[in-house]
């Protein structure tokens, strides 16, 4: 059975045919710049005609950046995509495509990618984080999604850690105000210092960058330990174009471990995505079948 996954980005829209868990066909756009809700919806019924011409796929699936209505109908609240709040992004997608669309969180895309066929093959309960533009969460719980009581459970980025920096949602001290592409960006240019993310990380041994990359570490390090203390996961997998940063995971871990209580130090388990970019891809194609949410 094949199904068409699409990952929503800041940056860029990625698609994929996926077949038995595995992609046959991918493709990879920019983003449209002005992220105007019809130029977004175009850009992705025009993909989804290229990687599937014949029409063979039974179902697509969307992974989004933002936080959608319990009814995964409605756009709630998308920092990176304000013009699409409010707005009936699954019904007209797929009005345009003329196709079952089907539309869920990003990161929890990413966790059910990960469960199927990834670093959490065997596991029931387990946190991903995705880092990358900002920080996405997924919580599945007892072999599930877990959404919560109004769909927006696992929002791991929004964390509150104690600074002040202003996150994109319009709430303080966020966690991904200050861990998360655009937030480091930002950090980095407001201390004068250029360069890339990737190769500043490469440099945070600077006097300059390792005081940005040391307020942003603690960050993450205590939305992570937030979530352990309050779910008590098998594991936490981390994804994202920033979870590859080489040497990221051993830079965390004792992190994490300083913001931890003793009897969940013992049982963390930190780990890295086994599928990469492609887990929200597979997770998301995946929406067609039937995953109950809790």
């Amino acid at each position: 059975m094949k199904s068409l996954g699409i990952d929503l980005g800041g940056h860029f829209l990625k698609g994929a045919l996926v077949e038995e868990g595995a992609i046959a066909k991918r493709q990879k756009i920019s983003t449209p710049r002005g992220r105007d809700p019809e130029e977004i919806v175009a850009a992705i019924s025009a993909m989804i005609q290229k990687l599937d011409a014949e029409g063979s796929a039974v179902s697509v699936g969307i992974g989004f950046p933002g936080m959608l209505d319990r009814t995964r109908e409605t756009v709630l609240q998308a920092p990176n995509f304000p013009l699409l709040e409010n707005y009936p992004f699954r019904t007209r997608t797929q009005e345009t495509c003329r196709r079952k669309v089907l539309i869920e969180n990003d990161a929890n895309c990413a966790a059910l990618g990960e469960l199927a066929c990834g670093g959490a093959r065997g596991l029931s309960d387990f946190i991903m984080l995705t880092l990358g533009t900002g920080i996405g969460g997924g919580i599945v719980s007892g072999g599930h999604l877990f959404t919560g009581a109004h769909g927006k459970a696992g929002e791991m980025g929004h964390v509150p850690v104690g600074e002040e920096a202003l996150c994109a949602c319009g709430a303080p001290g966020h966690a991904e105000a200050l861990f998360g592409a655009d937030a480091l960006k930002k950090a980095f240019a407001e201390a004068g210092i250029k360069g890339g993310i990737p190769d500043l990380w490469l440099r945070r041994g600077e006097p300059g960058v390792t005081k940005v990359w040391d307020l942003a570490l603690d960050a993450l390090a205590r939305a992570i330990a937030a979530a352990v203390h309050i779910l008590d996961p098998q594991a936490v997998i981390l994804g994202g174009g920033l979870s590859r940063s080489s040497g990221l995971l051993e830079t965390l871990r004792p992190l994490v471990l300083r913001h931890t209580a003793p009897p969940f130090r013992e049982t963390l388990d930190l780990r890295l995505s086994l599928l990469g970019d492609d887990a929200a891809l597979i997770g998301a194609a995946g929406l067609g079948k039937t995953i109950r949410m809790t």
